[in-house]
């Protein structure tokens, strides 16, 4: 069997455990909190429409905002909470709406009937209108499973372990093994719980037709073992895990991933049970670490002096690092620990052979062409700082400017679909699509030491901070270059990455 599916397939157990703990999680919450409110807005009509109207205006949130805005609100906090509010605003509106119909579309002559025998209001709806409504009920409850699974991919996004873990580091490092062990896993999981829920609409829907045939037994003692066999699955997910003495955070793209393992390893090494949260977006994991929730992670001096100090002005790598020091230590009781050697700047990079073609070797020789040419960016760049800072500086701009995951940016400006990119100078691509990184003369761009961030409870630790320390201008940045070359231009595979980083190391 391939290596690298060897490797997928053996964190198959922690991936589905924690996206079966989302799910179930978010979806029994959602139906108890749903069900009982489509029968209020039922019965209301004052309730009804704002009701409706507020659960589909969540829905029409893009789904990766509702997770940053919840994380917002909860101070920062990541993993399982945040995840399990956001899939439980998401899993509400076909649960409420189908309560809602399933509730009007009762006849209003049994309805009647009822009130004729003398049944009170409580009696008809409990005994009449929910039990007649149930197989509508539970076909919204079928459609909010499998929504549910599959937005709980997006949760890895805030830390939260799931099926998402494999999709969204396959595709930083264009494994595709990963991302369709992912998939796969995460569409048979909706297969098999609609599948489920469905069973239980069926009998629901057939209980007095056929409810005495071989049938509808067969049928019934099908969905019992088949909940039986969830049961079981879910009672490990919800068994209590080792307890992690630390976590290692990490952002969105290679280069984040390797370090994170080049992290856990030496603490692993110096014994300490360690546990790894990748994908975030920047401002998820700082203010994780802020608030200890995760304890060290690979940030950039750039980024804190753009973003976090909005300084534009550029007094050169050592000053910048060492206000970043002070300030994450002042705001945030966050530490510099360990300054790994290697800088990954920004930097906008085109193709050489059109470089050259159009005499381009600096931001500034682009100003006359700028507007007729198509940027790309990452995930963040336009949205940045520093890319405010590079337009108001040169006074430049493009006639498109595009966002893309950061494998496809690179693919884009390697096949002529953009002309430039904002590319990351420790990128192994740079030198495989042959790009030319384009100097900047006004230094627009600041400096981007690679520095392990350290949060303050671990700091209080002396033998992490004695382990990690050691990393201290340990790796160049030939060597990060390296590195991610081999994930991102090799394939292989992270462990691999990582293992060549510490051999390094190991030579010093």
């Amino acid at each position: 069997m391939n290596e690298n599916l060897i490797e997928q397939l053996s964190l198959l157990p922690a991936y589905f455990q924690g996206h079966l703990t989302l799910t179930l999680i978010a979806l029994i919450l959602g139906i108890l909190i749903s069900i009982p409110l489509g029968i209020w807005a039922a019965q209301s009509s004052l309730v009804k429409r704002p009701l409706l109207t507020t659960v589909s205006i969540i829905q029409t949130f893009p789904s990766v905002a509702i997770l940053a805005l919840v994380v917002a609100m909860l101070g920062g906090r990541i993993g399982l909470l945040p995840a399990i509010i956001a899939l439980v605003l998401y899993s509400m509106l076909p649960i409420v709406r189908n309560t809602v119909t399933g509730l009007e579309t009762v006849a209003d002559d049994v309805v009647e009937a009822a009130r004729g025998i003398g049944m009170s209001s409580r009696q008809i709806l409990t005994q009449i209108r929910i039990p007649l409504a149930l197989p509508v009920i539970i076909a919204g409850i079928r459609t909010a499973a499998v929504w549910t699974v599959g937005l709980a991919t997006l949760s890895t996004l805030v830390g939260a372990t799931s099926f998402g873990n494999y999709i969204f580091t396959g595709l930083q490092t264009r494994n595709l093994v990963a991302v369709t062990v992912g998939s796969v896993a995460a569409a048979l999981m909706a297969v098999v719980l609609d599948n489920i829920i469905g069973g239980i609409q069926w009998l629901v829907e057939n209980r007095t037709e056929i409810a005495d045939t071989a049938r509808y037994k067969r049928n019934r003692t099908a969905v019992v073992s088949a909940l039986a066999v969830t049961g079981i699955f879910s009672a490990y997910s919800l068994l209590p895990e080792p307890e992690v003495d630390y976590v290692v955070g990490g952002k969105g793209f290679t280069e984040q991933y390797i370090i994170a393992g080049v992290v856990e390893a030496a603490l692993q090494d110096a014994g300490f049970n360690m546990e790894q949260r990748l994908g975030m977006g920047t401002e998820v994991v700082f203010q994780a670490t802020a608030n200890n929730t995760v304890d060290v992670y690979l940030e950039y001096s750039g980024t804190v002096w753009a973003n976090r100090m909005s300084r534009e002005d550029n007094p050169g790598r050592e000053a910048v690092m060492l206000s970043v020091s002070q300030f994450i230590s002042d705001e945030y009781g966050m530490q510099n620990l360990a300054r790994l050697g290697f800088q990954n700047l920004y930097a906008l990079a085109m193709r050489r052979d059109r470089a050259e073609a159009m005499g381009i070797s600096s931001i500034n020789d682009l100003l006359p062409v700028a507007e007729g040419l198509i940027a790309a960016g990452d995930l963040e760049f336009f949205g940045r700082p520093e890319w405010v800072r590079l337009r108001e500086t040169y006074g430049i701009d493009f006639d498109e400017k595009l966002t893309f995951d950061t494998s496809l940016m690179y693919t884009a400006v390697a096949e002529g679909q953009v002309d430039v990119i904002s590319a990351y100078t420790t990128d192994g691509r740079v030198a495989e699509f042959d790009l030319l990184l384009l100097e900047d003369p006004l230094n627009a761009l600041p400096p981007y030491d690679g520095f392990l961030a350290v949060s303050a409870e671990a700091m209080n630790d002396p033998l992490f901070v004695e382990t990690l320390s050691a990393l201290e201008n340990k790796i160049t940045s030939d060597v990060m270059r390296e590195a991610n070359r081999l994930v991102d231009v090799e394939g292989k595979s992270l462990t691999e990455a990582v293992a060549y980083i510490r051999d390094v190391i190991s030579s010093l």
